[in-house]
Parts: structure tokens; C-alpha cells; sequence
């Protein structure tokens, strides 16, 4: 748990008392009196890995995750055996969504506490963001006992085992997911995103419309019914879906990015265009919102702006083969051919890499050539 530590005992009583009121003030929540403190702290014992650690709590409890991050790895430096520094170290990183960098830290953490039902869980979460569901499973399988009544991660640990396609261990979770979280609309709505994330789509019409006649305004039941409905083709079911989901949710950017691919794929790209823009203005880096700007302004002509805003998809999505060839079709489009050819050249290599790892599943990789005998 993300927390502050204790001075040591044998610290002078001048100190202790400095640090004391900067811990008094972590706890009353004065974060900006806590900084104060643990920095003039740190001036008198620059050594102090308690300091280190509070103050890196602080930057947490304030969203500075690149701060907390220093402040952690100042104490870790100082006290590299405590694994307390190394939890809040990746929970700094997995609150910054950098899940890779989160995860040596988790685990570390288990090796050193096995039973540590915190770091199972968050290690286990973050697997799960990277779409790595065999050890997302194997994080959270350990800790199914403790967790057997916690709706988010009964639903993970089911997409996971859906993905793999252990159906009977699918199956059990979802009926403990629904033991555990009774008829409620948010339920509903869990075993819906569940069915849409395993393309099981009867299934989660059916739990999405059920959240809905709950709680016609319960946060993205209309997005993940509109999202169905965009996979399915049906557009004209799934544009009133994101327009109530834009009502209900109108600091998310979700809803703006979906909407103004619908008015897109229908052949408007100036009603898309400040769709994609209210998406970025929440989100300045999404991939598909500056993507969909660059498609728009293509249709619309303007190459420049298309080039502008494609290249900026690209730098944040690379291995797209689609955004490549949007991206070769607008340099084409302003006759900069060698651009072009190098975005279509990566957009090839990109859907042949595609396609090995899709024949590599359906008929497994070939062994090695054996050794020629001497």
C-alpha cells in the first residue's frame, strides 16, 4: 500500500522533530506542507531514505508520477533491501501507465513476499494491459482466494482465460463474477465489455442492454454497445449509442474519437473533424483521433494538414501498417514519392510480419534446419 515510513530510532531529537511535522502534515493531507517539510528534511539529512520515500508519497498523492519516480529511486539507492521502496516504485510507474517499467518492481516485490496480495494484483493488472494473458493469469491465480469477491479482478482474470481459450475456467469466473456482484447494472456492464473484448457479441448485446434498462446513464454502457454496434457495421445503431455517450461521459475522449470515425466512414469529414479534435483536446495522444484529422483533411484536400497530423499518428503508433499507407497516400498525393515509398515499403513489412505470426499460430514455427553431418 502506498504509504509513508517511520524515522529511524536513532535519529537526533531535532530531526526527529522535523521530520515528525512533515509527517503530521502528509497525514492531515497538507501535501504542499509536507513538501516543505521533508524537503527542508532532506537539507539536514540529505541520507535519509524515510524522507526519500515520504516525499516521493507526496509527488504521488499529487499526480507527479516523474517526481515520485526520483524521489524513490533516491531511496532506493540509499536502502536497495527494502521492498516497501520497490511497491511504491511501481506503483508510481503503473499510475503513469508505463507497464513495463512497472513490472520488474512488482516482482521483485513477490520474490521477496510471496504472499503479497498487492503486488500479485497489480502485476497481474499491468500483464493484462500489455495483452499478455498467460501470465496475466499466472499473477492472479495465486491470489483468487483473497480476490474471490472483487468484481474488476474476477472480470480480467475471465478475459484472460477467454483468450486463451480455457472455456470451462471462463465459464466458472464469469458465474463468480456474477455470484459476487448480484443483478446490478454495473455488473451488466463488466460481463458486457467482458463478451465485446472476447467478440462473443450476442452475449454482450445482451449484458450491455441489460446495464442499460438498469441505468440508462451508467458511464460507457452506451459506448460499449455503440463500439458492438460499430464492429457489426450497423453505423446507424451505433452513432446514437456515442452521441448519448457524449452527454453521459463528456470528459472522456472515447465517445468524440468513435463518433467522428462514424461521420467519416459516411462520407463527412467536416463533421468529423471537431470530433477528433475534442477527443485530442482531452487526450493530445491518440493515435486513431490524429489519424482520423488526417484522413479527414485528405478527403478535404489538404495534404499539408493531412501529412501534418498522420505523422504525428505514426511517431505514436508505428507498428500500424494502416496509418503507413495513409501516410505513403498522402505524400503521394503531394508528389513526395520517396516518402511515399518508404511509408508503403514499412507498411508491407509490417503486414508480412502480421501474416508469419498468424501462420506461426495456425500451423506452429518450423524447427530449425538440422546441422549438416560432418
Amino acid at each position: 500500500m502506498l504509504g509513508g515510513m517511520p524515522l529511524p530510532q536513532d535519529s537526533g531529537d531535532k530531526l526527529r522533530a522535523a521530520f515528525e511535522r512533515a509527517q503530521q502534515a502528509l497525514v492531515a493531507k497538507d501535501y504542499a506542507g509536507a513538501e516543505r517539510g521533508f524537503k527542508a528534511f532532506l537539507k539536514l539529512d540529505p541520507n535519509s531514505a524515510a524522507a526519500h520515500v515520504n516525499l516521493g508519497v507526496v509527488y504521488m498523492r499529487t499526480a507527479r508520477f516523474d517526481d515520485a519516480i526520483q524521489a524513490f529511486q533516491e531511496a532506493k539507492k540509499l536502502n536497495p533491501r527494502m521492498v516497501g521502496i520497490d511497491l511504491n516504485l511501481g506503483l508510481a510507474y503503473y499510475r503513469k501507465q508505463d507497464f513495463s517499467r512497472a513490472i520488474p518492481h512488482f516482482e521483485r516485490v513477490i520474490a521477496a513476499d510471496p504472499a503479497s496480495v498487492q503486488a500479485h494484483y497489480l502485476l497481474g493488472i499491468s500483464k493484462f494491459m500489455l495483452d499478455q494473458y498467460g501470465p496475466t493469469v499466472e499473477a492472479l491465480e495465486p491470489i483468487q482466494a483473497e480476490e474471490k469477491d472483487d468484481l474488476d479482478y474476477l472480470y480480467i482474470l475471465g478475459i484472460c482465460y477467454g483468450k486463451l481459450k480455457s472455456v470451462d475456467d471462463s465459464t466458472r469466473t464469469f458465474a463468480q463474477l456474477v455470484r459476487a456482484g448480484g443483478d446490478t447494472p454495473h455488473l451488466h456492464l463488466l460481463l458486457g465489455k467482458a463478451y465485446l473484448d472476447l467478440y462473443q457479441k450476442d452475449e454482450a448485446e445482451e449484458e450491455l442492454k441489460k446495464a442499460l434498462a438498469g441505468d440508462p446513464n451508467l458511464p460507457f454502457a452506451h459506448y460499449d454497445l455503440g463500439v458492438l454496434y460499430q464492429r457489426l457495421g450497423k453505423l446507424d445503431l451505433a452513432a446514437p449509442q456515442f452521441d448519448a455517450e457524449i452527454q453521459i461521459t463528456p470528459t472522456e475522449p472515447w465517445a468524440y474519437q468513435n463518433r467522428g470515425t462514424i461521420w467519416l466512414d459516411n462520407g463527412e469529414p467536416d463533421r468529423a473533424i471537431p470530433l477528433f479534435q475534442k477527443a485530442l483536446a482531452i487526450s493530445p495522444k491518440l493515435p486513431d483521433s490524429l489519424a482520423g484529422l488526417g484522413k479527414a483533411y485528405f478527403r478535404k484536400g489538404n495534404m499539408e494538414q493531412a501529412i501534418f497530423y498522420l505523422k504525428q499518428a505514426v511517431a505514436l503508433q508505428p507498428d500500424s501498417a494502416n496509418m503507413h499507407y495513409q501516410l505513403g497516400q498522402a505524400y503521394l498525393k503531394s508528389s513526395r514519392r520517396a516518402e511515399a515509398t518508404k511509408e508503403f515499403a514499412e507498411q508491407q513489412r509490417l503486414q508480412a510480419a502480421v501474416r508469419e505470426k498468424q501462420a506461426d499460430q495456425l500451423s506452429g514455427k518450423l524447427p530449425a534446419p538440422a546441422a549438416p553431418m560432418p
